[in-house]
């Protein structure tokens, strides 16, 4: 049975997979509180975005909101290396624990050029408001994560990381980490605040470094 990452939730990925959330995890709190340099050209591209946000959010698509928020600031942060690239609705699939899991995640960094080889950061770019009709954007995210560690443990160099993510709803950003059958996610960030925004640019930043120290970029 295939099964894409918009039928699991984090309920379901509890179930089949063991999956446990913890309310602490020392990663989590490493990541998103590493410090990292914001130059005065980043700090006024994000608060003219943050601005337009404001005056807009509440016209945009969700369409719109990726190309007119969300990718100017993974634009800004500019993950693509040598190395390593910046991924749009490229195919990841493989097997965790005897199912096949597939689908094509709005956003992710890994290494490759024209295929992905290496997943390292997923990106569930915009959803609207979680209600009881509408998928869960975490368990979708968390389902990419898991397949990408699980891919992981056969590249000696990445069998021991954790894999980070990132969803957005509404405006709220939400940070995760995934270790072994272990997720914890982060208080909301909001985008139209600016000292929240400015954390959201910092904390995509340092994993860029991450991503760079792995692969000696």
């Amino acid at each position: 049975m295939n099964t894409f990452f918009e039928y699991w939730t984090r309920d379901k990925l509890r179930k089949k997979f063991g999956l446990k959330r913890v309310i602490n995890h020392p990663l989590l709190t490493e990541w998103i509180n590493s410090s990292c340099e914001i130059t005065d050209f980043e700090t006024l591209n994000l608060k003219y975005w943050r601005e337009k946000m404001l005056l807009y959010l509440d016209y945009w698509n969700e369409e719109e909101v990726k190309l007119k928020f969300i990718g100017n600031i993974i634009s800004l942060v500019g993950y693509d290396s040598e190395n390593i690239s910046a991924f749009a609705e490229r195919e990841l699939k493989g097997i965790v624990g005897g199912e096949e899991i597939s689908g094509f995640p709005d956003f992710m960094v890994a290494s490759g050029k024209q295929e992905v080889e290496a997943p390292f950061f997923f990106l569930h770019e915009y959803k609207k408001e979680l209600d009881n009709n509408s998928p869960d954007p975490a368990g979708q995210c968390l389902a990419a994560m898991l397949l990408a560690y699980e891919l992981n443990l056969q590249i000696p160099k990445l069998c021991e990381k954790p894999i980070y993510g990132a969803y957005v709803i509404g405006r709220n950003c939400f940070f995760v980490i995934l270790k072994n059958r272990e997720f914890c996610i982060s208080d909301a960030y909001v985008s139209t605040h600016l000292d929240n925004l400015m954390d959201i640019f910092r904390i995509l930043k340092v994993s860029k470094t991450q991503i760079n120290e792995i692969w000696g970029d």
